[in-house]
């Protein structure tokens, strides 16, 4: 039973996580896959940088979301690529590492390790929910709003 409700909570977790970013996957879908299988493969990560980099500061606070360490593509006969991305959040003592996943008609992610912590650096479990929410609420960016110069 233990395990069951563990898997629902970090289901939870990659929910939020996934729905703040949204705007995000969709902009790194603009990117030409044949680009992201040129820099992963030949280990060109400074353009896979700026790449995480100008698709994330659209929507989210500079250095709060980045290019984690690893990162790949699926290629295979008659399959459409895959594109696996290592990714990390820091925000208000809430670390997530994850993985982004690009396809041709979709986007997804998964976490694959979390730390919250309280004001005396230890990890804590109670309310991770409600940190995870307010650190990712600070990080994002609020839009301008629209106004016509011709007014």
């Amino acid at each position: 039973m233990m395990f069951r409700q563990s898997i629902s909570i970090k289901c939870e977790y990659e929910r939020i996580l996934g729905e703040s970013l949204a705007e995000v996957a969709s902009e790194l879908r603009l990117v030409e896959v044949s680009d992201f299988i040129a820099y992963i493969r030949n280990g060109h990560m400074g353009n896979l940088e700026s790449i995480v980099d100008s698709s994330t500061e659209l929507f989210f606070r500079r250095g709060t979301i980045r290019l984690g360490s690893t990162s790949d593509v699926v290629l295979d006969w008659g399959v459409p690529p895959i594109v696996k991305l290592g990714m990390e959040f820091h925000n208000h003592d809430v670390s997530v590492y994850f993985h982004m996943i690009l396809e041709a008609d979709k986007a997804g992610l998964g976490i694959d390790y979390m730390n919250v912590y309280d004001k005396a650096g230890s990890s804590i479990y109670e309310e991770v929910e409600d940190k995870l929410r307010s650190a990712l609420a600070f990080a994002k960016l609020q839009p301008v709003a629209h106004r016509s110069i011709f007014n």
